[in-house]
């Protein structure tokens, strides 16, 4: 019979693995965050780039005690029941160290490849539910209008079951990652008033005690005037329609929204931000401001907080941003 899924311990931090990592640079990237003290490391599936599966599978093994996240799992991309052989072999092999994001995928690449649904939150909705079970051991539920594995049972389960959480940051599917999930995987940025607005989207039927896994763009240094600038770059998007969500719940939301306006280009509207949004926007400063960013992140309801390394050098700013590890005091 197997576990519950496992959740962290309270006040994790963990890296994120670049997308664009040289691969040589890999296995020496994720071994040095295990030897720095980070919790997690956390790879990402965007089109074109690497697999989930794949770098999830690499890290586990070149490691020893990391948990390893997956972020995200577009869920058009995979039939359900051979994800769920993909994320309990993993879980076989690795107990308790991997977590499973599952998402939407961006409406644009999923078009290209021709897997995005009618109905984006009635696919989440019945892939979520389906894969929780599958993993676990327990037979597929009913026919859905996109998720077909009915009575479907894996023979090789997990002892211990990975927690599935959704990679979304709409209130309507934040409401769904409540019914069917373990909790919330909420993109950069995220600054404690998102992660607030959207525990309260998570509704009465939330677990008691959620997976909220959180990103920020990151950059330590001993001059805070540099590690501001370094991480400007990360913030070029955030003033565009689809992070609106991220944005919202902050008390500089217009002014935000009005200075992207008034730039002529993402790169100028992030330059020429006031720092005090810079702060808010990232994890970002001397090693005592950014791990104050990180606590607030604790406090405002993350158990995870992921940090994702700004700057060309990501190996040197791993050994940057274990300074502001909470064991490092």
């Amino acid at each position: 019979m197997s576990e519950s899924p496992t959740h962290p311990a309270p006040a994790q931090v963990g890296v994120m693995l670049p997308l664009d990592l040289p691969v040589g640079e890999v296995l020496p990237y994720v071994r040095r965050a295990e030897e720095l003290g980070f919790d997690q490391v956390w790879v990402v599936e965007d089109l074109g780039w690497r697999g989930g599966v794949a770098q999830a599978a690499t890290v586990l093994a070149a490691t020893t005690n990391l948990t390893v996240g997956i972020g995200i799992m577009p869920a058009g991309a995979r039939n359900v029941a051979f994800a769920a052989m993909e994320l309990a072999t993993l879980a076989q092999l690795h107990p308790g160290r991997i977590v499973a994001g599952i998402g939407h995928g961006m409406p644009g690449w999923m078009r290209s490849v021709g897997s995005w649904p009618e109905s984006p939150l009635t696919l989440i909705k019945e892939y979520a539910r389906a894969l929780r079970l599958l993993v676990a051991g327990k037979p597929g539920p009913a026919d859905g209008r996109y998720v077909r594995c009915e009575g479907v049972v894996l023979t090789e389960i997990p002892d211990t079951v990975p927690p599935v959480i959704l990679g979304v940051r709409g209130p309507k599917s934040q409401a769904v990652a409540g019914e069917v999930a373990d909790g919330l995987l909420l993109a950069e940025p995220a600054a404690p008033g998102y992660i607030a607005a959207s525990l309260r989207n998570l509704g009465p039927a939330a677990a008691d005690s959620p997976e909220i896994v959180v990103y920020d763009a990151a950059a330590v240094d001993d001059d805070e005037e540099a590690a501001l600038t370094r991480v400007r770059a990360a913030l070029e998007s955030v003033g565009e329609p689809q992070w609106a969500a991220h944005i919202d719940p902050l008390p500089f939301a217009e002014e935000l929204r009005a200075h992207r306006a008034a730039s002529p280009d993402a790169r100028h509207f992030a330059r020429t931000m006031p720092a005090a949004w810079v702060r808010a926007l990232s994890i970002a400063g001397t090693p005592a401001q950014a791990r104050a960013a990180i606590d607030a992140r604790h406090a405002a309801g993350a158990t995870s907080v992921v940090l994702a390394p700004a700057g060309p050098d990501r190996l040197a700013a791993l050994d940057s941003l274990a300074r502001a590890l909470p064991h490092r005091h």
